[in-house]
C-alpha cells in the first residue's frame, strides 16, 4: 500500500511504538517502574497503556464498537501488564503495535469517512486510526521528561 493515508498511519504508528521503547530502555532499570515525585505514572504504566490502547484501537478499527465498558478492569490489565515486567510489556507492544498496523493497512479507502461513536465523542474511522499514534508519541515526551528529570 503506497501513499495513501492507511500506508502513513502504519508507517507512523510503527516508528512510534519503536521510539517509545527506545525511550523507555534508554531510562536507567531501576527508574522505569519509579514513579516522579511518588504520585506520577511510572514508564513502565505508560508503555502498557500503549500496548493495550494498540489492541483496543485495532479492535475498535476492525468492529466499530468501543470494547472498553469497565475502566476498573481496564486500569487492572494495564496495572498487571506493568507489573509483568519490561520484557513482558515490550514484548506486548510490539505484537500489538504488528496487529494494528496490520488492521490500519486493510481499511479500506471508503471507510476513511465512516462515522465512529465511542465515549468521548463521534468522529470519523480515519481520525481513530490516529489515536495510538497521538498516544505513543504524547508517552514518549513524558518518558523523556523523565529522562531528563534524572539528569540524563
Amino acid at each position: 500500500m503506497a501513499n495513501t493515508v492507511q500506508s502513513l498511519l502504519a508507517g507512523s504508528v510503527k516508528t512510534a511504538s519503536d521510539e517509545v521503547l527506545a525511550a523507555l530502555l534508554r531510562l536507567p532499570e531501576d527508574k522505569r517502574n519509579w514513579s516522579p515525585g511518588g504520585i506520577a505514572r511510572t514508564a513502565l504504566d505508560m508503555v502498557a497503556e500503549c500496548a493495550i490502547n494498540n489492541r483496543y484501537t485495532a479492535d475498535l478499527i476492525q468492529t466499530r464498537k468501543w470494547a472498553i465498558d469497565d475502566m476498573e478492569a481496564y486500569n487492572r490489565e494495564k496495572a498487571e501488564i506493568a507489573a509483568s515486567g519490561l520484557e513482558s510489556v515490550t514484548n506486548l507492544l510490539k505484537e500489538n503495535t504488528i496487529y494494528l498496523v496490520d488492521v490500519i493497512e486493510r481499511v479500506k479507502n471508503e471507510d476513511l469517512d465512516e462515522v465512529v461513536v465511542i465515549p468521548y465523542g463521534t468522529g470519523p474511522l480515519s481520525d481513530i486510526m490516529t489515536y495510538p499514534y497521538w498516544n505513543m508519541k504524547y508517552h514518549e515526551g513524558q518518558l523523556n521528561y523523565i529522562d531528563s528529570i534524572l539528569g540524563n
